[in-house]
């Protein structure tokens, strides 16, 4: 402890390495690079996870969806390939048997014709994605409203000719900063009252853009374009504590019972979860996190390597030095103290120079990477904010002095193994 405060002590150690600068530099940068590695490696597998998972945004985590698709199996009676349809009834039975359900939302896909405007107003038209939905909906992809409100209990209930446009909708059939609000859209034909604007809180979709979307009340698009009691898909939420895994499989389940359906078949019901999305999309980056830390400990170790022969050489040119030291009353403890605690200085300063050069490496990608975002907002660039943790950061340096010590350990042994008549006889 009292080392800690001898300045004699700390004068000779950085006196001796910086007797060849050039010497001691080079021996550096091994360590200083795998520290580099570190930091970049991390920040920029931290900076694609968030730039992932920055599309989900508020999407509900929560959440699957279930459609239908061609039997892969007979059974019953019926063949292999019927087709089957979901219904208005299959959604009522699902809400009243199947009490893990947090929120259902059914949905009608009124597809667009590539090349044929479908929305006319005035003398602007355009070609968007139509979709029927229920207020439901909005708990699980929200939007923000920019003008207005969101389909209500009361436009499903009483069948309203209502409808909510998204960004690019309203850019296209209305004037700049023009009150969309009580004006009406005619939609293959028929007149609909816009009654909102909305802006998406996430990138994830299904059927087309939502900013290029007319949402109108399930019901009212069921009826008007004479959809029956036909539903699209449907999409669900677990209540919390329920694995959405699982409700997916009583969904399916309880499905197949009601349209005659072989348990065994796998291809009539199509679905995914967003929740499995997520575990995989974990272990991915998962991997790379151990990935980057193998890579990184693996270039330090083999910097530490450099260290300890770069101390050895200092070691073997010291002989006389050490010799005169061991004559003059000091002990193999002294010796080993010293020659441990210039290779622990070596290692940090270069670990810390790397970790500076890796930190400011890393800002000035997140500044470019925010400057490329709002230059062009509409482009979808998957990565943003690479960060690494102050755990890594202090676990580095825990590391960067552990194998600073270590690379100390075999000089000092070879320094203290020398016989002192030896040491005074060397030239």
């Amino acid at each position: 402890m009292k080392a800690l405060f001898d300045s004699d002590f700390w004068h000779e150690v950085f006196s001796t390495l910086i007797k060849n600068p050039l010497r001691t530099l080079l021996t550096s940068v091994g360590v200083g690079w795998g520290v580099i590695m570190l930091i970049g490696m991390s920040g920029a597998g931290k900076g694609l996870k968030n730039g992932a998972t920055e599309g989900f945004g508020t999407f509900a985590t929560n959440s699957a969806f279930v459609w239908t698709q061609k039997t892969g199996e007979p059974y019953k009676g019926f063949k292999r390939g019927r087709i089957w349809d979901l219904t208005n009834e299959d959604m009522e039975y699902l809400k009243k048997n199947v009490p893990d359900i947090q929120y259902l939302a059914p949905r009608l896909q009124g597809w667009r014709q590539n090349n044929t405007d479908n929305t006319i107003r005035d003398e602007k038209s355009g070609s968007f994605y139509i979709k029927g939905d229920y207020p439901s909906y909005r708990k699980i992809d929200p939007f923000t409203m920019i003008y207005g409100r969101f389909i209500n209990d009361l436009d499903i209930k009483l069948k309203r000719k209502n409808c909510i446009i998204g960004e690019r909708v309203y850019e296209v059939m209305f004037e700049k900063d023009e009150d969309p609000i009580g004006k009406y859209l005619k939609v293959n034909g028929v007149y609909f009252k816009v009654v909102g604007v909305f802006k998406p809180e996430t990138d994830m979709s299904f059927g087309g853009e939502k900013e290029e979307t007319i949402f109108m009340p399930f019901t009212t698009l069921q009826q008007t374009y004479n959809y029956g009691n036909t539903v699209h898909f449907f999409s669900v939420t677990a209540k919390p504590g329920v694995s959405v895994s699982k409700l997916e499989e009583e969904i399916i389940s309880e499905l197949k019972v009601r349209h005659s359906i072989a348990p065994e078949d796998t291809e009539a019901v199509g679905h995914f979860n967003v929740e499995n999305m997520f575990k995989s999309m974990n272990a991915l980056f998962g991997g790379i996190d151990v990935l980057t830390w193998i890579v990184s400990l693996l270039t330090l170790f083999f910097g530490a390597l450099g260290v300890s022969n770069i101390m050895l050489i200092i070691i073997k040119e010291r002989t006389h030095e050490i010799g005169i030291q061991r004559a003059i009353g000091a002990t193999p403890k002294n010796i080993i103290r010293q020659i441990v605690t210039e290779s622990v200085v070596l290692t940090t300063l270069a670990g810390y120079a790397g970790m500076l050069i890796g930190l400011i490496g890393l800002e000035l990608i997140n500044v470019m990477v925010i400057q490329a975002k709002e230059a062009n907002p509409e482009n979808s660039i998957i990565f943003s904010d690479p960060t690494i943790s102050v755990g890594m950061a202090f676990t580095a340096l825990i590391f960067l002095v552990i194998i600073g010590a270590l690379a100390g350990v075999l000089p000092a042994r070879r320094a203290i193994s020398i016989k002192t008549i030896d040491a005074l006889r060397h030239e």
